[in-house]
């Protein structure tokens, strides 16, 4: 039998990994600690005295410390101890609302209707309905995850939940995290939603100390978690993730495992993304795991592993909001796939990279093969092999012969591929082209989206009779850039990549017509994509089209298969149709094909092609 203790027999706090809670014994406990340690699954025990567990399985199975022999002496780290209480309450809440008897009954529960008394009289914005009910049913849950559409106005939600708890609930203190691209939606909607708005400043050395709201970016979180910490855990704080969807590696990455440690010294927690489950039912786990530490992953693995997706949708609602594009009333999207085909040298090199030489690739097998080998020179391979070969740099572009010169015979392969621009041109740059040149006599800008910056550059010149505005990572004046598309009548294209400009920005008051000359497997980058120009305040009757447009028989089936996988699965699991659809793409025809070379030569006429 273990002696009276004079001090805890067993204390719990967190341990130095993030995501993981150190259980300490006191002298004499030594074997109650290990028979504790067969209770969780992902015990470590690293000394006789000393035990580490994940957080969510501490918190998943709280039962098992009932068999301590001394639970009067265990001694709980305050901010441990409130994280339990809250998964404790959370679970109990959630169960309330999966039982329909009990669900209108659930204690806590506010209606769209109380929405104005809680913000009171200094709040100043408009909300629409679905705005006033996700607001309710965020301020019913201890702690939240909005799901809205892009263009919802979850930044607006998001600072009215805020508002109102720090009127009702004592929380003081709001810490946003999210990209760059967020910080001037936050600061717009302070200004326009408060009578006396909020002293919000972005986290720096020079931060306002007296801050209400402090916005930092996802890059400068990991190094900047103690300091925030502290920050947090000085005053009844709110700790939001804006475009939350960047830490779903969850401990695994970088800002997930810095979310995961900022979390617990919040009170209140919040996230906000419109794409929460980009690859599936682990990203869900991961960013349910942060709101609801235990419970949450717990649920959403229980709900999911049926297989059955719209019963798991109905299981996981409760625990979070969703407006969809169909409650905006957004006018329909029209999106489709143009399989276009690959002219005969590029289909040759490409054939040579997957394996399947032809006999001039005689003595090149082996750069053939080690290209090959690297996804994402797939993807430039099914756009253009001539891509794969560096110029002066490696962000040149392709200079394209119009006419093209005829092939010569004899030629290795892999010389034709580096000097493919001059014997053929790609057939998506082509297509592109066309669409492009069709949008523009019509009076329509269209924006272009592509993978590789050195596509952009090639594409910046194909384009060059319709004045286009680019912005990639290395854009040094992208306000300027998307300034001119947005104002000028003559730029009538937007050149840029989805991970640059694929959210924070709004494009759907100027251009309703956009094109994917390439698409990688990150669905959630193409969904966010897609939202900058189909968004909430499209005049009634606005026609949008979106065209992907894809190499037959290569890569690009693999991705629109694998992307389809995840729309339907994400479209299942928040119970959106038009999710869904996106799938499913329509095909249509390609038209580039019908651009003879005088066509070429006329919208091309600036091009000076290199001799071969």
């Amino acid at each position: 039998m273990a002696p009276a203790p004079t001090g805890p027999s067993l204390e719990i706090g967190f341990a130095d990994g993030v995501t993981r809670a150190r259980l300490r014994a006191g002298t004499g406990y030594e074997d109650d600690l290990r028979r504790l340690a067969l209770r969780f699954a992902s015990s470590v025990q690293r000394s006789p005295q000393t035990m580490e567990v994940e957080i969510d399985d501490l918190l998943t199975n709280l039962v098992a410390l009932t068999a301590w022999p001394q639970p009067g002496t265990v001694a709980w780290d305050p901010q441990m101890a409130a994280l339990a209480t809250d998964s404790a309450l959370d679970a109990q809440a959630v169960a309330k609302r999966l039982d329909p008897a009990a669900a209108a009954e659930a204690d806590g529960q506010i209606g769209p209707e109380q929405v104005d008394d809680l913000l009171g009289p200094d709040w100043k914005a408009d909300l629409t309905a679905f705005q006033r009910r996700d607001i309710a049913k965020l301020l019913s849950l201890r702690h939240g995850a909005n799901f809205s559409v892009p263009g919802a106005g979850k930044t607006r939600v998001g600072l009215a939940v805020f508002h109102a708890l720090r009127r009702t609930n004592g929380i003081e203190r709001l810490l946003i995290v999210g990209p760059k691209s967020c910080y001037e939606s936050w600061q717009y909607e302070n200004q326009q939603c408060l009578g006396e708005p909020l002293r919000m400043d972005v986290f720096s050395r020079g931060a306002d100390p007296a801050a209400d709201a402090l916005i930092v970016n996802y890059e400068r979180l990991a190094g900047s978690v103690n300091e925030l910490g502290q920050w947090l855990g000085a005053r009844p704080s709110m700790l939001l993730l804006d475009e939350a969807h960047r830490m779903k590696l969850g401990a695994d990455g970088t800002y997930g495992a810095a979310c995961l440690a900022l979390g617990p010294r919040s009170r209140h927690r919040l996230i906000l993304t419109g794409t929460p489950a980009p690859n599936g039912a682990r990203d869900l786990e991961n960013l349910f795991g942060f709101v609801w530490p235990g419970h949450g992953r717990q649920k959403v693995t229980q709900a999911v592993a049926g297989g059955d997706l719209a019963k798991a949708s109905q299981v996981l609602r409760p625990l979070f909001t969703r407006t969809t594009k169909g409650e905006l009333g957004l006018p329909p999207v029209a999106t489709t796939v143009r399989p276009v085909p690959m002219p005969p040298v590029h289909q040759e090199v490409y054939e040579a990279l997957v394996g399947r030489f032809s006999a001039r690739a005689a003595g090149s097998e082996g750069d053939f093969l080690a290209l090959g080998k690297i996804i994402v020179y797939l993807l430039m391979a099914a756009t253009s092999p001539a891509l794969l070969a560096v110029g002066t740099t490696r962000y040149e572009p392709l200079s394209y012969q119009v006419p093209p010169l005829p092939v010569p015979e004899g030629t290795p392969l892999f010389d034709l591929m580096r000097d493919l621009p001059s014997y053929e041109m790609s057939p998506k740059y082509q297509e592109t082209l066309a669409i492009v040149a069709d949008n523009a006599a019509r009076g329509r800008k269209t924006l272009v989206w592509s993978t590789f910056i050195r596509s952009l550059n090639t594409l910046e010149h194909i384009l060059a009779e319709f004045s286009p505005a680019m912005v990639h990572g290395g854009t040094e004046d992208r306000e300027a850039q998307i300034g001119r598309f947005r104002n000028d009548p003559d730029c009538m294209v937007l050149l840029s990549n989805p991970a640059t400009l694929g959210e924070g920005i709004s494009l759907h008051h100027h251009c309703h017509d956009a094109v994917y000359v390439d698409r990688d497997f990150a669905a959630g980058r193409f969904l966010q994509s897609l939202d900058r120009i189909h968004r909430l305040g499209l005049a009634p009757g606005t026609q949008t089209t979106i065209t992907v447009l894809a190499s037959q028989g290569t890569i690009d089936e693999v991705v629109a298969q694998r992307l389809a996988d995840k729309l339907h699965f994400m479209g299942s699991i928040l119970d959106d149709p038009a999710v869904q659809q996106l799938a499913d793409l329509d095909e249509e025809p390609a038209v580039g094909g019908g651009l003879d070379q005088r066509d070429l030569q006329a919208l091309m006429g600036h091009l000076r092609a290199r001799t071969a």
